[in-house]
């Protein structure tokens, strides 16, 4: 099975990044999820969420769960 071209797709990195090479990431809004990957390393691949699982981890960090 091949993956889609992912060329033309918009990746928005994280507004924590302090720009100094830190940790970061970025995501961006696929055909039928939500791709995370890491900003340093675009090519090394990237995670797939389903939009319910994504709303889902993002209440939980504005709630405070994760950080």
């Amino acid at each position: 099975m091949s993956s889609p071209s992912l060329s033309s797709t918009t990746w928005r990195k994280s507004s924590h990044s302090n720009g100094a090479g830190g940790a970061c990431v970025e995501v961006a809004a696929l055909s039928t999820s939500i791709g995370v990957r890491d900003s340093k390393a675009p090519d090394a691949g990237h995670l797939k969420f389903g939009p319910q699982a994504w709303a889902t981890f993002i209440t939980q960090v504005r709630n405070g769960r994760h950080g």
